[in-house]
């Protein structure tokens, strides 16, 4: 598969399982975002990166209900996207969410330092 198309394929899965994952009536999907997707050029495997708002046990939670839901979401891929193939879902969380959020306290942390050692230095003769 083309990489133009591979990006196409990607992106189109992304839109469908962001839809289906929305619509999904199980609790612990409530705070789960897909946030990539990447078939393979077979199109017989997609992974399926999602973020999950909360600590790991809720993780594990969105998790289990995303592979509970694994047919209900290939179905919709299918319906909507008239595919070759239909692939087969795997869902992954998306570790880059979590990194880009320490990263950012990390970035606060080190300015508040920067502004307090630049207001101690003021105030020492």
């Amino acid at each position: 598969m083309k990489q133009q198309r591979k990006r196409r394929v990607d992106e189109a899965l992304r839109h469908v399982l962001e839809e289906g994952v929305e619509e999904l009536s199980d609790p612990a999907v409530g705070f789960v975002t897909v946030t990539g997707v990447d078939v393979t050029a077979d199109l017989e495997h997609a992974t399926v990166r999602v973020s999950v708002l909360g600590g790991q046990k809720r993780r594990d939670a969105a998790l289990r209900a995303l592979d509970r839901a694994r047919g209900l979401l290939q179905s919709r891929v299918a319906r909507e996207l008239h595919l070759r193939r239909t692939p087969v879902l795997t869902f992954q969380y998306d570790e880059g969410v979590d990194r880009a959020m320490r990263i950012n306290e990390l970035l606060d942390d080190a300015g508040s330092s920067a502004s307090e050692g630049e207001a101690d230095a003021s105030t020492t003769p």
